[in-house]
């Protein structure tokens, strides 16, 4: 998984909350129920999923669930529109 750190939180000796939550917490929190999605290049993802051959200059969409586990890949928006169609999940909007 890539991961975003805040260097400014970091710097002043914050650490966010909820990286300390179990998994049961974070469960609680509806962990299980919010997903997101984010482009990634094909060469990110095939660092991230060891085995896999993606094409490293196709942009494709991830779909994670809230406590970073990988839920589908898929090349375009529609196709990620069409499997969300059948799941019950919230997305939210990654910044």
């Amino acid at each position: 998984m890539i991961e975003k750190r805040n260097p400014d939180a970091e710097a002043a000796g914050g650490v966010n909350p909820l990286k300390s939550l179990t998994a049961a917490q974070f469960a609680a929190l509806g962990g299980s129920a919010v997903a997101y999605v984010r482009p990634i290049s094909g060469s990110d993802l095939s660092a991230m999923i060891r085995g896999t051959d993606f094409d490293e200059e196709t942009t494709y969409q991830l779909v994670m669930s809230a406590d970073g586990t990988p839920l589908m890949v898929a090349d375009t928006q529609a196709a990620v529109n069409e499997w969300l169609v059948d799941r019950n999940v919230g997305v939210v909007t990654l910044h």
